[in-house]
């Protein structure tokens, strides 16, 4: 029940085309929000920029197309589309730091009601802390979505009143998508546009987030 990787990661593509204009530039955080860049179609205008110094990155490389010294920031083999620019990863961060990036697409261990991120730490002593760039995006970029499983292995929701893990950042976050839902952050509250396999009821019943409908005759995309 619910959606795969690559059918969150095809939704959170679409979110991005439709909402923001052709030369927008959208880092990809490194796991799965990674899957995006193979569904983003030619010709869109998104320029994909990676923490590792490039601009206009392509989707995945495959097979003969596989260079080992061309990766994103994740050591995943990637594309080099015409225009592609390389630069010093300091510049990086310049352009992370300096509010240069319209959308940035994170993997989460937590987001609160609110929008707080956390997603370095599970604060688990034998855990490896893992923070990269993801604090500098998630204050840098002006929208912050997160592609995440909704529960853990256990079932544990990963939406929740406020996080228990050690924060990434504060207020961030903009949009969550998830195998069973998508929520938008508002002002005021947890917004679901769309649910697959379980209902809004459903959902309601298994986090103990308040969680407010899209209201009738309202596009659930801005």
């Amino acid at each position: 029940m619910g959606r795969g990787k690559d059918e969150i990661a095809a939704r959170v593509a679409r979110d991005i085309v439709l909402a923001h204009p052709q030369g927008s530039y959208v880092n990809l955080g490194i796991g799965q929000p990674t899957l995006v860049s193979d569904h983003l179609p030619e010709g869109s205008g998104v320029v994909l920029h990676t923490e590792n110094g490039m601009l206009n990155m392509g989707p995945a490389a495959v097979g003969d197309a596989i260079d080992p010294d061309l990766t994103n920031a994740g050591k995943v083999p990637v594309t080099e589309p015409p225009g592609a620019a390389y630069f010093h990863q300091a510049d990086s961060f310049a352009m992370m730091r300096g509010g240069h990036l319209d959308v940035c697409v994170l993997g989460a261990f937590q987001v609160s009601a609110s929008g707080d991120l956390a997603n370095w730490h599970t604060g688990a002593a034998d855990a490896i802390p893992a923070v990269g760039g993801a604090m500098d995006l998630a204050v840098g970029a002006k929208s912050v979505y997160v592609m995440m499983t909704l529960f853990t292995k256990d079932g544990t929701p990963k939406l929740v009143p406020e996080c228990t893990y050690p924060l990434t950042g504060v207020g961030c976050v903009n949009r969550i998508y998830t195998d069973l839902a998508t929520f938008e952050i508002t002002s005021g509250g947890v917004l679901v546009l769309d649910t697959f396999g379980p209902t809004h009821d459903d959902l309601a019943r298994r986090l103990d987030v308040p969680l407010k409908r899209v209201p009738a005759g309202q596009r659930s995309l801005r």
